[in-house]
């Protein structure tokens, strides 16, 4: 499993990690992707499936990286405490790895949310701070009001989702802002294939030797900064995803499936 810095705090996180969103398989799935690299495991709140992920990790907390997040309804400051107490409850562990502002909330000032955040990690409740879903203005809004910086932006990217590229990629890979791809399988391989055409899919997958899905996370990694998270609920499926990395599409390919 190849491994890329998180923001600039030293700690090396893996490239491809577990999404858990809608999440249903168990604990097997979760712990195969840990055995093999991807022990990064993102959850939140909002999904319901932190209790999963406790069970699933508690005989193995030291081998993960846990991220999960704090609903945008909890913005205010004693609601984020109460909030990372309840979710630390529910993973069952003392301290979260990185903890990330779901959505952003413009009706709740950003600096009492903040100010929120820098206390849990001067408590050892969490040791970074990121937040999902902020445009570049969002961003620099929040940063401005943190004492220990925001180290990930957790967004969708994809073969067909592509939105990122204009403002909020070129700042994170500006600012060594990590950025953690959800959805990097779209609404799954049909529809990116419709978008795509299967045939150029087919092509690269026959060329690496590698299956469409694993080209299709490939594409997104191929950016330095960025990690994908995506969800699978079978051992499978969570093996494949987990040989996205240890080799590189070329720059010939990269450009056939952007186009």
């Amino acid at each position: 499993m190849e491994h890329v810095e998180l923001g600039t705090t030293g700690v090396q996180i893996p490239r491809v990690g577990l999404g858990t969103w809608r999440y249903s398989g168990g604990a097997q799935p979760l712990r195969t992707g840990v055995s093999l690299g991807a022990n990064l495991i993102d959850t939140a709140e909002a999904y319901g499936t932190e209790d999963a992920v406790g069970n699933a990790i508690s005989p193995i907390r030291d081998d993960v990286f846990v991220a999960t997040k704090v609903s945008q309804t909890h913005f205010h400051f004693d609601e984020v405490l109460e909030a990372c107490d309840n979710s630390l409850k529910r993973l069952k562990i003392d301290t979260i790895d990185l903890y990330q502002l779901h959505w952003p909330n413009p009706s709740i000032p950003v600096a009492e949310t903040m100010r929120a955040m820098d206390t849990l990690v001067d408590d050892g409740k969490i040791r970074f701070i990121g937040v999902s879903n902020f445009s570049v203005e969002q961003l620099k809004e929040a940063q401005a009001v943190t004492r220990h910086g925001i180290v990930a932006n957790q967004v969708p990217y994809s073969l067909t989702n592509r939105a990122i590229e204009d403002e909020v990629l070129p700042y994170c890979e500006e600012n060594r802002i990590t950025v953690l791809a959800y959805s990097p399988l779209a609404k799954g391989m049909n529809f990116i294939e419709s978008h795509v055409g299967p045939e150029t899919l087919e092509k690269v997958a026959t060329e690496t030797g590698k299956t469409q899905a694993q080209v299709a996370l490939n594409w997104c990694i191929a950016r330095e900064n960025v990690v994908v998270i995506p969800k699978s609920d079978s051992v499978h499926r969570t093996k494949e995803n987990c040989g996205t990395t240890g080799w590189r599409l070329t720059s010939d390919q990269i450009r056939s499936l952007s186009r």
